[in-house]
């Protein structure tokens, strides 16, 4: 599955700083005390470096910094979609839904939470993905209605996500059409409103 990066690319990443880190270490060590220190001492410090850089890059707020890092020199990388969401459900011409969404996203995985008046999904599953050239997102979700006495059920949607110039501001918007098990269709359509991931989106 693909996730927002490769993790391919990040375990080349810690091999190689590590590599480099512990021979830094290694050698700061040998010059600090004066002393020629046994080779092998590189191998005992390998392990704890790449543990922490490891620990680094998994963490929400060191990685979004890494992330803000990496767009600055390669614009392609798939968005940073993390923040508070505001939009609606398009069930049919005269019937919109509001609804808010709250997002967290890590380089392993993003997951979404969807609220509306009547009901809340959860995430099952996400898939971002680049498209030629456009950024998607594959959602797959269980939706959980306020009234106990509905079923729950689950859908899917492929966002795509756009950037839009709004007031000299540049926003991004997730839109796309939805499917649901109870074989209904809709649109809908969200609009990043705060990057603050520890918001209350719930409506009840």
């Amino acid at each position: 599955m693909f996730r927002v990066i490769d993790l391919r690319f990040v375990l080349k990443f810690i091999a190689i700083i590590t590599a480099f880190v512990s021979i830094f270490t290694y050698e700061m060590a040998r010059e600090y005390w004066h002393t020629d220190l046994p080779i092998v001492k590189v191998f005992s410090i390998a392990p704890w470096i790449a543990a922490g850089l490891f620990l680094i890059l998994t963490t929400d707020t060191t990685a979004r910094l890494i992330w803000k890092l990496i767009r600055k020199f390669k614009k392609n990388i798939f968005p940073d979609l993390n923040g508070t969401w505001e939009g609606e459900i398009i069930v049919s011409e005269t019937l919109k839904i509001p609804a808010r969404a709250l997002i967290k996203q890590s380089l392993e995985e993003v997951r979404i939470d969807i609220h509306t008046e009547t009901s809340k999904s959860i995430t099952l599953e996400t898939t971002p993905t680049i498209e030629y050239g456009n950024n998607r997102l594959y959602y797959l979700y269980r939706s959980i209605p306020k009234n106990p006495e509905w079923d729950e059920y689950q859908g899917t949607t492929t966002f795509d996500i756009r950037k839009l110039q709004i007031a000299q501001k540049e926003v991004l918007e997730l839109s796309g059409v939805y499917f649901t098990s109870r074989k209904t269709v809709g649109r809908v359509r969200f609009r990043q409103i705060s990057r603050k991931t520890n918001a209350d989106v719930s409506f009840y």
